[in-house]
């Protein structure tokens, strides 16, 4: 008997190790029949054990409730909530309130960790009606006061929407600790109420923990709240939590969003240790406050450390390219994003689109578009806007056709792609109809400067400059830089000289720096001979501060940006490079090629 207990005893150990390293329900099956043959099958931590593979690999719920039939419920509740958990964070979480309601039927009894695992469940899938069921179901089973039981209410129905319902149970509770201000706070983040958020973490009335400070700086990132974020980092800088990666990452993150990027760089700098998210909050950083360069740099020193890039920093990256209109770059992106196996999710297929449309390369873009499964008004307004760019207006207003029998929406975004469109390809009247159609009541969008912009230069290039000036008149917002210059071109163009006097005066009240339009009306003025007034646009020119901004080529070898400006002789290689050009200009001569040089 001593020794059938024994052999029983090992067998169980060989059995759970076994369960323990299985990660096939088809093996899983054959240790199956070894536990019933040997009368294991009950056992505690046996059934434990089957609880946890099933909710991380079998989606036969059959089979798991079979597996479990003849276990004893009333002996712990520990197997059923771990069946539970599994459930709730795998693939299909809904199957967790199925498991919890056929265990009950079988007669177990919930208790204060059952709730907390279903309820994390329903709110995988936003279910608030089975979150309220199980709720009133805690209620009525006296486990609504416990504390743990409270605060995952408040944190799923604020994360599934019902941001009321989370502040009534979180003002109704009688006890906080910090995770209940957690909970609702970032729940309030993942609603996208982020003032709300910001609100109830300057009520706080305990020490906030990783998780607060995470959340909040998310919030202070969204909002664009630069000093509060800059408060919140001095107060993780005297708490516990400021040598913690995690945190460290979300304070430049919030750097970045508040495009700080000195103060996100020196972070970045002097952290001890970084991983994907360090590296990847501060290239997209860079890419966000329009300094591709710098954040292609980064991308090519994080290779050399040995850092796998994933689809999310490569979609940055892919943003830096098109930019540039790094074409080569781009496609080596691709090709990594194929060798890698990387799902090419809606966001990555996105960026590769944008990236061939922006280098000139449309049917790469429309290859990619035409082939992704799922496309949402980003994908939709990167490729129409490739084909405006690009000279295809036909084909765009064609694709924005079919875009309105699908099911999404355009933008303001979308509008601006067609305009560009009607722009490059000269059709005025599509022009005017897709303007009108914005503020339509099936649209019902308001133009903003940017369409403004679009419409008058397509009249100015057809040459309809009283039309144009008409619409400036009509604009509730005054004109910028790129309307006036428009203008400006078109007087150039078809000699009316009349506009530049009168456009002047509001020169001055213009806060930008751009030199290009003062130029355009300078050479104007000086075509015909009106000296004055070259004068006095200098002169304006002179007062503001504003110079003629200088020529610039842009190069990457061995993963180094190097930019060379007009008359600029800083780059530390100049001298090699004059030297071959020289040598090259002397080549061309020396073949013939004199006229083509010049």
């Amino acid at each position: 008997m001593g020794k059938w207990l024994l052999a029983t005893h090992s067998l169980k150990w060989v059995l759970l190790d076994f369960m323990h390293r299985c990660d096939d329900v088809r093996a899983f099956k054959q240790i199956h029949a070894q536990l019933l043959t040997s009368g294991l099958v009950s056992n505690d931590l046996v059934i434990s054990k089957a609880a946890n593979f099933f909710g991380k690999y079998v989606n036969d719920l059959d089979y798991a409730c079979n597996f479990l039939k003849h276990y004893d419920w009333n002996l712990s509740s520990f197997p059923c909530n771990l069946l539970i958990s599994g459930y709730a964070a795998g693939e299909i979480p809904w199957a967790s309130i199925l498991v919890y309601r056929w265990t009950v039927r079988n007669g177990f009894m919930p208790d204060v960790y059952t709730i907390p695992a279903v309820l994390k469940s329903c709110a995988k899938f936003s279910a608030i009606a089975e979150i309220r069921q199980f709720h009133s179901m805690a209620v009525k089973m006296g486990l609504w006061c416990d504390i743990f039981v409270q605060n995952t209410l408040v944190h799923v129905y604020s994360i599934s929407g019902d941001c009321v319902g989370a502040t009534r149970l979180f003002d109704d509770m009688p006890v906080r600790d910090v995770v209940s201000w957690t909970g609702l706070i970032s729940g309030y983040v993942k609603a996208g109420s982020f003032n709300d958020a910001v609100f109830l973490f300057l009520r706080m009335d305990v020490e906030p923990n990783v998780a607060t400070f995470v959340s909040i700086l998310v919030a202070c990132g969204k909002l664009g709240y630069l000093n509060l974020g800059r408060e919140i980092h001095g107060l993780i800088s005297k708490s516990p939590y400021r040598e913690e990666l995690v945190v460290a990452n979300a304070v430049m993150d919030m750097y970045t969003k508040c495009e700080s990027l000195f103060d996100a760089k020196q972070i970045f700098d002097e952290l001890p240790e970084k991983d994907i998210i360090s590296w990847t909050s501060i290239i997209g950083g860079l890419v966000q406050c329009q300094r591709p360069e710098e954040s292609l740099d980064l991308f090519y020193e994080m290779l050399t450390l040995g850092f796998d890039p994933d689809g999310i920093i490569l979609t940055s990256v892919l943003s830096a390219c098109a930019s540039l209109g790094l074409l080569d770059y781009g496609r080596w992106v691709q090709e990594y994003i194929v060798h890698s196996r990387i799902k090419l999710d809606i966001h990555l297929g996105t960026a590769l689109i944008d990236m061939y449309a922006k280098c000139g390369c449309i049917e790469m873009a429309q290859q990619i578009f035409n082939g992704m499964p799922y496309r949402n008004v980003h994908t939709w307004n990167a490729y129409l806007g490739g084909l405006a760019i690009n000279g295809n207006g036909q084909e765009a207003l064609k694709r924005f056709g079919e875009m309105n029998e699908s099911s999404t929406r355009p933008n303001e975004v979308t509008f601006l792609a067609i305009l560009t469109a009607c722009c490059h390809s000269g059709l005025v009247d599509e022009g005017r109809r897709y303007f009108h159609q914005m503020t339509s009541q099936r649209y019902n969008l308001t133009p903003l400067l940017e369409h403004y912009g679009c419409m008058v230069d397509l009249l100015c290039r057809a040459g309809l400059v009283g039309e144009a000036l008409e619409l400036i008149k009509t604009m509730p917002m005054p004109p910028d830089v790129q309307i006036m210059g428009a203008l400006l071109s078109a007087c150039t163009t078809y000699g009316n000289f009349d506009f530049p006097r009168e456009m002047l005066s509001s020169l001055k009240e213009l806060e930008h720096q751009e030199s290009g339009v003062y130029v355009l009306l300078s050479n104007l003025y000086a075509s015909n001979e009106r000296w004055a007034e070259v004068r006095r646009v200098r002169r304006l020119m002179k007062e503001k501060g504003i110079n003629k901004s200088p020529g610039s080529s842009f190069i990457r070898v061995d993963g180094k940006s190097h930019e060379f400006l007009v008359g600029d002789k800083s780059h530390p290689q100049s001298d090699d490079i004059h030297l071959l050009l020289s040598m090259l200009a002397n080549q061309i001569y020396l073949e013939g090629h004199i006229d083509t040089f010049s």
